[in-house]
């Protein structure tokens, strides 16, 4: 399955990706991503150079959790923008459109998830169990 995206969602994604990872990495936050969601995001940012070929369920899992957590941070980065200053600020709208751009990238993982799991529920007879997401591969 190939998730495609466009230069600007993988703008936002990336520098979004390199700020989770140098928080991550600092220990200078309150909240730290799980170790998990770290691995994920570290295995997204160099995918992020264009469009994405996902061959198994559990890579397109991966890439959502990442995708989820970079939303969430794009999400407060832009309500902290808009609370600080203004939310016609130059910051503020600038996360916004970053917000955005990952919003809808989240969206197309998500949809193609669900695709994956439609195509593997109809091929085998029964939902996708843990081995299954790993070793079904899509062309």
């Amino acid at each position: 399955m190939i998730l495609y995206c466009t230069f600007e969602e993988l703008s936002a994604m990336s520098a979004a990706a390199e700020r989770v990872l140098a928080e991550a990495g600092s220990g200078s936050t309150v909240v730290v991503a799980p170790p998990e969601i770290v691995a994920d995001v570290e295995a997204l940012l160099p995918r992020l150079d264009g469009d994405m070929s996902l061959t198994t369920l559990a890579e397109q899992q991966s890439v959502a959790r990442a995708v989820t957590y970079i939303v969430a941070e794009l999400k407060q980065r832009m309500d902290t923008a808009i609370l600080e200053e203004h939310a016609a600020s130059e910051f503020a709208v600038g996360a916004y459109f970053d917000y955005a751009h990952a919003l809808t990238v989240q969206d197309r993982v998500i949809r193609v998830g669900a695709e994956m799991s439609a195509m593997i529920e109809v091929l085998t007879g029964r939902p996708p169990t843990a081995e299954i997401t790993r070793t079904f591969e899509f062309p």
